[in-house]
């Protein structure tokens, strides 16, 4: 690979996330739940909101990009403290809908002293119908979804399509139908290593080519400390992680989806977004948190200059 660093300088890229917003409750332990009726101690308790596409929208804005979140929830005090959040991260929720017979989601996670984590989540209760959205005034430059709202996700992509604007899935594990349903409408598709295999198989490599038949151009595996694995124009891609001693990989995932759509959002093209990605998802790793651990455009540019984090 060569020397050549390609952050996106100066772009300020409009990405429409639509699908999950939850509110974490966080708990840190020396180690966690083996199996069966048991008790562990928690060291650490905190709450911040998360969700895979909020998430996302927030890494967008801290990057300097124009976020909007496109999503539900209760009209509870968790759907309220999650819009409060957004609008303090200069994230749009004008889409961002409180239902009020609905019940908000959240979560349960357990983070260990390695930064591993096991989650409980409760998806939230509110309507499907995605017949609200604004999708005849849709403005992006990138539009992200991941497969919690499949018929928000759907209604989305189709709209871009239309207006030729680039169409992310944030492939976490979800039903086989959800996918063959969404990925003929998508032109970059990244799962995660447990949802590759529980749509397509644990082998990547045929994994990612049976994802590529549904019609999606780009299929990916992020693979943690193993880097990322693409399938593009008929052939294997892949990078390895930027070294860094990570310390919490809660919502690792959903910051490398948010900063792949930033960069394509800005016009990079397939292995430039993904080294971008991975350097800020790697950032986020070295910090205690989820959220909140999510780093800036300009620290990614020190990372960068410092470290020589990633390149072509």
């Amino acid at each position: 690979m060569s020397e050549e660093r390609v952050i996106p300088d100066a772009r300020h890229p409009r990405v429409v996330c639509l699908g999950l917003s939850a509110l974490d409750r966080i708990w840190r332990v020396q180690a966690p739940f083996s199996g069966g009726s048991e008790k562990i101690r928690a060291d650490e308790h905190l709450t911040e909101p998360g969700g895979m596409a909020a998430n996302a929208a927030v890494t967008v804005s801290r990057l300097g990009g124009t976020a909007s979140f496109w999503g539900r929830a209760g009209k509870d005090d968790a759907g309220r403290a999650m819009a409060d959040s957004f609008i303090a991260e200069g994230v749009d929720i004008a889409c961002f809908r409180l239902f009020e017979d609905g019940a908000s989601s959240v979560s349960g996670v357990i983070v260990d002293q390695a930064g591993e984590r096991q989650i409980v989540n409760f998806r939230g209760s509110y309507p499907i119908d995605p017949g609200w959205l604004p999708l005849g005034s849709l403005q992006a430059d990138c539009v992200l979804a991941d497969p919690r709202w499949p018929d928000g996700a759907e209604a989305l992509f189709r709209r871009a399509r239309e207006q030729g604007i680039p169409t992310v899935l944030d492939g976490d594990v979800a039903d086989a139908e959800i996918f063959e349903r969404l990925l003929p409408l998508t032109d970059h598709a990244i799962f995660s290593e447990p949802g590759l295999a529980g749509f397509a198989g644990r082998e990547i490599g045929a994994a990612l080519s049976h994802a590529t038949s549904f019609g999606s151009p780009m299929v990916a595996v992020t693979r943690g400390d193993k880097g990322v694995t693409w399938l593009e124009g008929g052939r294997m891609h892949e990078i390895p992680s930027p070294s860094v001693s990570a310390i919490d990989t809660t919502a690792a995932g959903d910051v490398f989806h948010g900063a792949y759509a930033f960069a394509i959002g800005a016009g990079l093209q397939t292995r430039d977004s993904m080294g971008f990605a991975s350097a800020v998802a790697a950032l986020k790793c070295t910090r205690a948190g989820g959220r909140a651990a999510i780093p800036t455009f300009d620290e990614i540019r020190s990372l960068e200059r410092n470290n020589n984090a990633y390149s072509r």
